[in-house]
């Protein structure tokens, strides 16, 4: 509850943190950010030594304050780290290419990818090395000193900043029949009017939904079908070949062909991830998921960076990722906690899931309208 609570909180100011991001640009924000990273999970580290300093655990006011100070760090963490850094750190990459935007993003793509995927695992080996404080205490000097510095040193918001042009400036809009070069640059209001926005917005926020809801019930997920901890853990790995895979193609792909069609391949992917993960087994389902979700990431990760930019241009591209991290936020928020819902009071984890696969497909039947928004002003140039 407590994740559930900080989290959602957090989704309601990523819009005008994006609009801070437009402003100050990513280096400046970016510093900032990951100092506040640093600094909550430094806090986290020593959270229970925190709600004992302020009040006694005899109290019976307690565990109200317990979960009250839990939300906060909460919020401060997915406030920061999932939303604003994440944010700045693609943005940024958006707006130093045009023509190879989407192999560039598949490029990083690939270590963003092998990012997720070790992370369950190190982070276990690192818990159950150390320990959970420790654990927090390593991540917080990784991020709040060495990756502050670093953010100083390479971060530059636009290239006319220092004397360049992004790549394929000089080109048309155009290429191969695909609009790279934005006509019209949306503002965030015009952008929210239109079908587009919501049916690219809609599956990028499920998937970030049922896999942080399957991320945090994932032992008990498989233990329910008899499936042990080591197999469960090794979910990731053919997860994180296919995604990397999938991203560095789908990136390069995505440069060449309407972004319509990878939303294509990941609902269909979405669709069967969601089904097998409802019905999931020691066999064929076990091996369903790990295809759907394999291709859902790599996708994800594409579209993602690249449809904001090419649909909507550079100018208000702060605030318009900024609501759809919050859109993303949001999602992960509810997973756990539906999830949690599903099992405790209903016996299985797959009502949720289900209820995930009706909006997925519903969000499917009007795929097909997800025009890029450029395409009416083509005619005007």
């Amino acid at each position: 509850m407590a994740y559930m609570f900080g989290t959602i909180a957090s989704s309601f100011v990523l819009t005008y943190a994006g609009k801070i991001y437009d402003k100050y640009g990513a280096r400046w924000v970016g510093m900032g950010t990951s100092i506040l990273l640093g600094t909550v999970l430094f806090l986290l580290s020593q959270s229970d030594r925190i709600i004992k300093t302020i009040i006694s655990d005899k109290s019976s006011t307690y565990d109200g304050v317990a979960i009250a100070i839990l939300i906060l760090f909460f919020f401060m963490l997915r406030f920061s780290g999932q939303g604003v850094l994440t944010m700045v750190s693609r943005n940024m990459l958006m707006k130093w290419f045009i023509a190879r935007r989407g192999l560039v993003n598949g490029i990083s793509s690939v270590f963003v990818s092998l990012g997720f995927a070790v992370a369950p695992l190190s982070f276990d080996m690192l818990i159950q090395g150390t320990s959970w404080r420790n654990a927090w205490l390593v991540m917080a000097v990784a991020i709040g000193l060495l990756f502050t510095f670093f953010v100083f040193l390479f971060y530059r918001d636009n290239p006319e900043d220092i004397g360049m042009i992004p790549d394929g400036e000089k080109h048309a809009n155009k290429e191969q029949d695909v609009i790279i070069k934005p006509y019209k640059q949306f503002t965030l209001k015009e952008a929210r009017k239109g079908i587009t926005f919501w049916i690219f917005s809609i599956p990028l926020a499920i998937y970030a939904l049922y896999i942080t809801g399957f991320t945090f019930h994932l032992f008990s997920l498989f233990n329910e079908v008899g499936i042990n901890r080591e197999k469960a853990l090794a979910v990731f790995i053919p997860v994180s070949l296919i995604s990397v895979s999938l991203a560095l193609f789908g990136g390069y792909i995505s440069d060449h062909i309407k972004l319509k069609y990878l939303l294509y391949i990941m609902i269909g992917a979405e669709l069967l991830g969601l089904i097998c993960l409802a019905n999931i087994n020691d066999g064929i389902f076990y091996i369903g998921f790990i295809i759907g979700n394999g291709v859902v990431s790599g996708i994800y990760n594409v579209l993602m960076a690249v449809t904001w930019p090419r649909f909507y241009g550079r100018e208000h591209l702060g605030k318009i990722t900024g609501f759809v991290m919050s859109l993303i936020v949001f999602g992960s928020a509810l997973g756990p906690f539906l999830f949690s819902v599903s099992f405790l009071q209903l016996g299985s984890y797959s009502y949720a899931i289900w209820v995930l696969v009706i909006i997925v497909f519903i969000t499917s039947l009007f795929s097909f309208k997800a025009e890029n928004p450029q395409d009416k002003f083509e005619s005007l140039q």
